[in-house]
């Protein structure tokens, strides 16, 4: 089978389109997060969001929908914005440290998932699909779901980034400066809850967070500029998205886990390398050329950028 025919294969078409978009978008999501040090948050979600594929399954099977999981990505994306949306609420009335809240989605929401499952006639094997992604299962109404959800994260993504940045770096400065605080932390919260649903067919909901967060880490490593930051994630999460998925078109691997394999092994090589590379380089503005991309220095290790204008 050469290259041809991958590309000419209507199953392969639909899973590159999937795969393609999945990775252009969750980097983006992704770079709010590490931003709020919220890295984990992908995987609360998709813990929440498998409970919500159990209940559209236990729901298509009472209605006797043909197949009984009709419902199950409805049911993710409804479970997992409501996760988000819990988990933004705890964190900013401060009841609950954010990991507490965190470690109360991922039990939560895998059990939940487990007991529904059982309840629509199911077994946990029924979500293993899910779980570690099945790119097979793509279908073309699953395809125009993930173009519709990935266009809107991508407009609100990169159409609110100054503000979104603005937020995410310093929310007191944010609040001074009269910006809808509440509205936009909500933002970013369905944001990621969006990813992780449109995510889930190509890598799985334990995997998804590693979609979003690796690709990242690879920007940051070689640029300062949170821009550049969210660009170079994207190019790499398509990168590795289209290529771990035609590998599996000749080799009977799982898609979702070559593909975080694949990022993984990409922030190994630059990590490894880019020290050498710096060395050589004089310490100076990244970008000189333009003025309005010049990155400002933050204390050591908080992982978190800035930017003159995001």
């Amino acid at each position: 089978m050469g290259l041809w025919e991958m590309v000419t294969d209507p199953f392969m078409q639909r899973a590159l389109v999937a795969a393609l978009l999945v990775g252009l978008s969750a980097p983006v999501v992704g770079t709010y997060l590490v931003q709020r040090r919220l890295a984990l948050l992908g995987d609360g979600i998709g813990h929440v969001a498998l409970t919500g594929v159990a209940l559209g399954w236990l729901v298509g099977a009472g209605m006797g929908l043909v197949p009984d999981d009709v419902l199950a990505v409805p049911g993710a994306v409804v479970a997992a914005v409501a996760g988000s949306v819990l988990i933004e609420v705890v964190r900013r009335r401060g009841r609950t440290s954010g990991d507490l809240a965190l470690a109360i989605l991922f039990y939560g929401g895998i059990a939940g998932g487990v007991l529904l499952i059982g309840l629509a006639g199911g077994s946990s094997g029924s979500l293993m699909a899910y779980l570690f992604g099945s790119i097979s299962t793509v279908t073309m109404a699953d395809v125009w779901v993930t173009v519709a959800l990935c266009g809107l994260i991508l407009l609100i993504g990169l159409g609110l980034r100054a503000v979104l940045f603005s937020v995410s770096h310093d929310e007191e400065f944010a609040i001074a400066s009269g910006l809808p605080v509440w509205a936009l932390n909500m933002a970013v919260a369905v944001l990621a809850a969006l990813t992780v649903t449109v995510a889930m067919r190509v890598v799985g909901l334990l995997l998804v967070s590693a979609l979003m967060i690796v690709p990242v880490a690879i920007g940051q490593l070689v640029t300062h500029s949170f821009r550049r930051t969210m660009l170079v994630g994207s190019v790499v999460g398509v990168t590795v998205c289209v290529t771990g998925l035609s590998i599996t078109y000749w080799h009977n691997v799982s898609p979702g886990a070559l593909i975080v394999v694949l990022a993984i092994g990409v922030y190994a090589v630059v990590a490894a390398v880019h020290p050498l590379l710096a060395r050589r380089r004089p310490a100076t503005d990244p970008h000189p050329d333009i003025p309005d991309d010049v990155a400002v220095a933050t204390p050591a290790g908080d992982g978190r950028q800035e930017e003159c204008t995001p």
